[in-house]
């Protein structure tokens, strides 16, 4: 007669679990305000991309009247926004 050695098995994930795993994006949005070099000018600044990444990110927020800029926690989503307000542009978080 032969016993089993227990098996340890991992519990299944919960919903909520997977919900911490997802990245918060942070969005830009278009204004009727801003410069088209300043929002240029500020994500280079903030988030250091260059000067063609930057304008691309620019031509996405006014031709489609949003882009992505950054993604991450939710506190480095927070502190984007906060920064992108600081400078004037207006700017939302979700997550992804």
């Amino acid at each position: 007669m032969s016993t089993s050695a227990p098996v340890e098995v991992e519990a299944p994930r919960e919903v909520h679990d997977f919900e911490h795993d997802r990245p918060w994006i942070v969005i830009v949005w278009n204004d009727p305000v801003n410069l088209m070099s300043y929002v240029t000018l500020v994500l280079q600044k903030l988030f250091g991309y260059s000067k063609a990444k930057a304008t691309q990110l620019m031509l996405q927020v006014h031709n489609e009247g949003k882009a992505v800029v950054s993604s991450g926690s939710r506190e480095k989503a927070e502190h984007d926004v906060a920064r992108l307000h600081a400078h004037g542009l207006w700017a939302t978080m979700r997550q992804d």
